[in-house]
């Protein structure tokens, strides 16, 4: 498995601790979750309906604010899996640094994959891939910038896995033009990860390959009955967003009493340089609370936003050690 944060069985084994004794803070993923209610048992013993999906899509088609269409898919990274069935391998252009599963998918399907540090250097890629805010510096783009793309490139894909938080950044309602896929993430704004639901928006034709590939029911009952109650509760999604850039704000001053630098994040998590990411995450995880490092940068550190008072009082406790 290439490497990603969430490892939470990394950090057992190192430091021990059971996994509910854990704040896992490695990942992106909101730590006040949708309170999902009630589940009927249909929706755990019977077979998705087509209606019942219809409505999951209409339900997204309304959080995102589109008419595009759309296929529920078992999370993003669902979608990404399935990039190679959109067309034969060519080359591939990479905005970078970013989420590594890109890289390694299509290369994986003969893609010539190609990473580059700035939007203009993805022209004339048979497939331009820009992560918007991006995973893990949360570098974000202006729509008509990513737009402007689109006349250069084979297929314009945008992973909006993190935009919940900033519709103004969105290009959902945009995602019916002619060889734009956009990609969206349920759990990590819900804080259910662990639903795998995502969707891709895109034009008529790439959905329905899409779709076709994915199978008959790619996404489970539980996973429709939630993601339609959730997608359609605008006042939990105001009030979370509301939330979110406050927290973002309180972490950032206990980073900033630390000596760490802000260099980036977006509404779920935030990323820091450090004099050394490493004996800061072994810090906090001797109090049993989990942080992301990276490989390629020894002083980078990233940090999930706590959810309770019980977590952030906790965290700072870690830090003040």
């Amino acid at each position: 498995m290439r490497e990603h944060g969430g490892n939470l069985d990394l950090a057992q084994q190192r430091f021990g601790g059971r996994a509910e004794d854990w704040i896992d803070l490695s990942t992106g993923i909101n730590r006040l979750p949708y309170p999902v209610g009630e589940v009927t048992a249909r929706a755990w013993t019977a077979l998705p309906s087509r209606a019942e999906t219809d409505a999951l899509h209409q339900a997204a088609r309304h959080a995102y604010r589109t008419r595009a269409p759309i296929v529920a898919l078992g999370g993003a990274q669902a979608a990404i899996q399935l990039l190679p069935q959109l067309g034969p391998p060519g080359r591939a252009g990479i905005l970078a640094p970013t989420y590594n599963e890109y890289a390694g998918v299509l290369s994986a399907a003969g893609w010539d994959v190609q990473e580059v540090g700035e939007l203009g250097a993805l022209e004339d890629a048979d497939l331009a891939i820009v992560v918007n805010p991006n995973n893990p510096d949360g570098r974000n783009h202006a729509p008509k910038d990513l737009l402007a793309l689109l006349p250069g490139v084979g297929r314009l894909v945008i992973d909006e896995s993190f935009a919940d938080a900033v519709p103004a950044l969105s290009l959902a309602s945009e995602a019916d033009r002619p060889g734009l896929l956009v990609l969206r993430s349920f759990g990590k704004f819900y804080g259910l990860a662990g639903l795998r639901l995502g969707f891709a928006l895109g034009s008529a034709a790439d959905v329905a390959k899409l779709a076709a590939a994915s199978g008959p029911w790619p996404v489970s009952g539980a996973a429709i009955a939630i993601g339609c109650r959730a997608l359609h509760d605008d006042a939990w999604a105001e009030a979370t967003t509301a939330r979110l850039a406050r927290d973002c704000v309180r972490l950032d001053e206990m980073a900033r009493a630390q000596g760490w630098r802000l260099v980036g994040g977006a509404s779920l998590f935030r990323l820091y340089e450090t004099p050394d990411a490493l004996a800061a995450q072994e810090q906090l995880a001797h109090r049993h609370i989990w942080s992301r490092v990276f490989t390629h940068n020894p002083t980078w550190l990233r940090l999930g936003l706590p959810g309770s008072e019980s977590e952030w009082s906790r965290l700072g406790e870690a830090l003040a050690c």
